[in-house]
């Protein structure tokens, strides 16, 4: 990068520290309440054993034993989210969310730090850009599981640039903490030909799921098994095609057909260059789910951050830079909010732009291999 360049890169870096100090200060909102789910489910799979975790009226009870104030929610996440914070019931509820956190916002940062391969000043605009968008500090102020994933998918990422497919697959198995948020990367992996990685994530998914059968046992399954076949929660549809564009029914039967065909299609055309897969599955999996959160963007911020660390041509990085404002908490000072049902249309351009990528004439295997420079 030359010199003449630098400037902009340290004015990019103040606006992005500034972006992730006002969401800082933004008055927090639901403090720990998903958490607080995890935790009242650990803890009946503790006491009353792993078998009751989906029995939501001791799921209930226990939430209001841990901290009365918070409202009480359904526990529906997988197994492995209410084992992984069953070490934290060993101390008082607010110490243990006030871990979590720091381990949730941490892990995604240094995920990102280590993943990147820009170098110098525009390294750390990625990362603390990435950090500033609005989702990633409300997710961790929920106590949401979805950054650990996101983190995942970035460390998988970088691993899979290095040729290390059975060490990414593993570290793709935190899809399991959460699969509606990423559940097409792996498949769309496949397609690219990188069956390594693909068979490591298997492999972690059947330890994982022979672990919950004999910890679960019956019950416990099929007390999951409907929880998943029961109507979905309200307030989780804004973010999926229900939300931006009304289709429902058949119609997103169709709609969903589609967009997994454009992102299996694509990773194909796109195996050689498997960096820009995982970013391709990523959007591919959140526009086919069917239940989302605002915290779930912190995959939508893995996959901007991915393609700005493997496009770092000057048109992409003005696209991703544009979509990062409305991303951030100064549209908010200014009055102006993007409604939750619009990021769907960014996750399809996104999608969209990166089929032209993998289809566009005279672009060769070289081009598409291009990388940001380490």
């Amino acid at each position: 990068m030359g010199n003449s360049r630098r400037p902009w890169w340290w004015l990019g870096l103040a606006i992005v520290t500034l972006g992730l100090a006002l969401d800082v200060l933004h008055p927090p909102q639901r403090i720990g309440i998903d958490f607080h789910t995890y935790l009242a489910a650990a803890t009946v799979g503790l006491q009353q054993g792993w078998s009751h975790i989906y029995d939501q009226g001791l799921v209930a009870v226990a939430q209001k034993q841990l901290v009365p104030s918070l409202w009480t929610q359904p526990f529906l996440s997988p197994p492995t989210v209410a084992w992984i914070v069953a070490p934290l019931t060993a101390v008082p509820y607010w110490a243990a969310f006030g871990i979590w956190a720091v381990i949730d916002f941490f892990a995604l940062a240094a995920a990102l730090a280590w993943s990147g391969v820009s170098s110098g000043c525009s390294r750390w605009v990625a990362v603390i850009g990435a950090l500033a968008l609005w989702w990633v500090l409300y997710a961790v102020r929920l106590g949401q599981v979805v950054p650990l994933v996101a983190a995942g998918v970035i460390v998988a990422w970088r691993l899979l640039r290095e040729d290390k497919d059975i060490a990414a697959g593993l570290a793709l198995s935190v899809i399991f903490l959460k699969p509606n948020t990423a559940i097409l990367v792996p498949v769309a992996l496949f397609v690219a030909g990188r069956y390594r990685a693909c068979a490591a994530w298997l492999g972690a998914g059947a330890v994982l799921g022979l672990i919950a059968a004999l910890t679960l046992g019956v019950h416990g399954m099929s007390a999951y098994a409907n929880e998943l076949r029961a109507p979905l929660p309200g307030g989780a549809d804004a973010l999926t095609l229900r939300g931006a564009v009304g289709a429902t029914g058949v119609v997103a039967f169709v709609l969903r057909l589609l967009i997994v065909g454009m992102v299996l299609a694509t990773a194909f055309k796109l195996r050689g260059s498997s960096g820009l897969v995982v970013p391709v599955g990523i959007v591919g999996s959140l526009l086919v789910s069917p239940y989302l959160h605002a915290s779930d963007l912190c995959l939508l911020a893995a996959a901007i951050w991915i393609v700005w660390e493997e496009r770092p041509t000057p048109a992409w990085r003005a696209l991703l830079a544009v979509a990062w404002v409305f991303g951030s908490q100064f549209p908010f000072l200014a009055g102006f909010s993007t409604g939750l049902n619009r990021w769907p249309w960014v996750e399809f351009a996104l999608l969209l732009a990166l089929v032209v990528v993998a289809w566009r004439p005279l672009t060769g295997a070289a081009d598409l291999r291009t990388r940001a420079p380490a």
